[in-house]
């Protein structure tokens, strides 16, 4: 990784690339921290304080502390994820949408032009509920029309200002600009995670109990990322076989090549459709204050509570555990269902000559890739599993409470992988110039 990272500076192309990626970023940062006009950030700050559940920590880890204090930045790029997730659903339903995922170059920039006015629309309806809901319990220092709509347009501006910064990043820096964005913002909270696990379970103890919770953090840190890297770049090679053809005097074909699935199919997606919807009843329980009440409510919702998994002393609750470990499994199923298609990759196998050795074109291959994948996806969403699994036993067993959780872990190493990927094939392209020119 450092070699890569050394031999990048040392080509102009990429060093220039990673500077502007680098200058991007601090825009970012600086966004991050330029307050909203108009708004009282104590007041989102204390209702933060106030809650009980993570769903809002989940949410201000992906805005890089944004949200507690209202900045620019505050809605962050949760709306462009939300709609590109919308979007690539909506290919399912609505054929349009479908034929414009197959028309190559055209159509990505049609679906991408959908997805942009779809954020901003995202945008606007979440900061109109911000600015309202949140403005008549005392978030704008005076609520009015004016300062509403100072707050409506702010965010929604900032949220597409970062929307363009990614797609900047994309084109003329390194690694996909969207994800980059959402590091840094997820990177940026994890200094203070660490103070705070400084003065849990070091500051203050022996000189043998501050080194043995030393080595167990970043024991335990390590495991993690080890199992996330091997579930990020794991996959199964299916053998693939293609037919000679003699076209005039030529033989083509008959080479060997193998179809790559990827073990974690379907990336993070699982564990932020599964995080969505368990927090979603607890967000909305927050809004209309009744989260503290008594009866079978509000038993559910200390059950939909992370915090609250894996507790000795709460041990009655950790059935939201198993509920949410049931719709990540789902999801995963779910989310590679509409983005992998069987059928479609043995009729191209087909049509090219190919078949899977030991396995009859057509039918049988759609049969065969279909049991291969189910297989692969039940392994890759029990890894996630295990990898969110690990932080809420820490913080229901020890109180261990930080941001960068097993979503975030995951988020972070895929696209630190991603990027050094990204570099390495830019290197590679920039090589074969070269000795084409020569």
């Amino acid at each position: 990784m450092l070699q890569t990272v050394r031999r990048a500076f040392q080509v102009e192309e990429i060093r220039q690339r990673l500077f502007f990626t680098f200058l991007m970023l601090i825009v970012v940062r600086l966004g991050s921290e330029l307050p909203t006009p108009g708004v009282d950030p104590s007041y989102i700050q204390n209702f933060f304080a106030s809650q009980t559940g993570d769903a809002f920590n989940f949410f201000d880890a992906f805005t890089g502390g944004s949200f507690t204090q209202m900045s620019v930045f505050a809605l962050s790029i949760t709306p462009y994820i939300t709609s590109s997730i919308i979007v690539q659903l909506l290919t399912i339903a609505i054929p349009k949408l479908e034929e414009l995922q197959k028309e190559g170059e055209e159509g990505r920039k049609k679906m991408t032009a959908i997805t942009r006015y779809l954020t901003v629309g995202l945008a606007l309806i979440e900061s109109a509920a911000m600015s309202i809901g949140f403005g008549r319990q005392g978030l704008l220092v005076e609520f009015n029309f004016v300062n509403a709509a100072v707050v409506i347009v702010t965010l929604t501006a900032g949220s597409t200002l970062l929307m363009w910064i990614g797609e900047r990043i994309t084109e003329k820096g390194v690694g996909n600009g969207i994800s980059i964005v959402l590091l840094i913002n997820i990177l940026s909270r994890i200094p203070s995670d660490f103070m705070r696990l400084y003065s849990q379970f070091i500051k203050g103890k022996s000189i043998a109990n501050a080194a043995l919770a030393a080595i167990i953090i970043i024991a335990v840190l390590l495991v993690v990322i080890v199992f996330v890297i091997i579930l990020q770049d794991a996959v199964r090679k299916i053998p693939v076989q293609y037919s000679q053809k003699v076209v005039g005097r030529k033989t083509m074909g008959g080479q060997s090549t193998n179809i790559p699935l990827k073990v974690n199919t379907a990336g993070v997606i699982p564990v932020i459709f599964a995080s969505s919807l368990m927090q979603f009843p607890i967000v909305i329980a927050s809004f209309l204050g009744k989260g503290d009440g008594s009866g079978i409510g509000s038993e559910i919702l200390k059950g939909l509570n992370s915090n609250n998994w894996c507790n000795p002393a709460n041990i009655q609750y950790s059935w939201g555990l198993i509920v949410y470990i049931l719709l990540t499994v789902f999801f995963a199923y779910f989310y590679t269902s509409i983005t992998f298609n069987p059928m479609e990759i043995a009729n191209n196998m087909k049509k090219s000559g190919g078949f899977i050795l030991g396995i009859r074109p057509g039918k049988p291959t759609v049969e065969y890739l279909t049991k291969i994948l189910n297989y692969i996806i039940f392994i890759g969403a029990c890894g996630l599993v295990i990898v969110q699994i690990i932080p809420f036993f820490f913080n229901g067993v020890f109180g261990a409470n930080v941001s960068f959780g097993g979503t975030s872990m995951i988020i972070i190493v895929g696209v630190v992988l991603e990027t050094i990927k990204k570099v390495e094939s830019m290197m590679l392209v920039r090589n074969y110039k070269g000795f084409l020119n020569t």
